[in-house]
């Protein structure tokens, strides 16, 4: 990667990592992904060239044995204390975008909200609004 991870990169990454939990990155969680960046206040000015270097680097590290680890710390390292929920929010919307959350990717969002010290009130607020947000007719 060119340049150190900023903030919205490791909101980006957090998307990423979660829509690869399960292996299977679907269109849904792609479009998601894409229209989050694309709209959400945090991401003006984010570069459109750099969702590609952080996917890479998504991949790079979970393809180590440790890498989850990795990237939570990487997570925890880069982000403020005002973007942890969001963080948390972002990956809950991905993995509720295709319509069901695999045991990996819910396994990964434990991980996360652990790590990034989101409170089981705050998680359960945020896992419903996403719930609510991606239900289908």
């Amino acid at each position: 990667m060119s340049a150190p991870f900023t903030a919205q990169d490791a909101l980006v990454a957090a998307m990423v990592v979660t829509a690869a939990a399960d292996t299977n990155m679907t269109d849904a969680e792609r479009d998601t992904v894409a229209g989050i960046v694309a709209l959400l206040p945090v991401f003006r000015g984010f570069p459109e060239g750099r969702f590609g270097q952080i996917s890479d680097v998504v991949v790079e590290m979970l393809a180590e044995e440790d890498g989850i680890e990795q990237l939570m710390t990487l997570l925890d390292d880069v982000l403020p204390e005002r973007l942890r929920a969001t963080a948390y929010a972002l990956a809950c919307d991905v993995a509720a975008s295709d319509g069901a959350a695999a045991i990996e990717e819910l396994r990964l969002l434990e991980i996360m909200r652990h790590r990034l010290g989101v409170g089981r009130l705050t998680a359960a607020a945020i896992e419903r609004g996403a719930r609510a947000r991606y239900t289908r007719l």
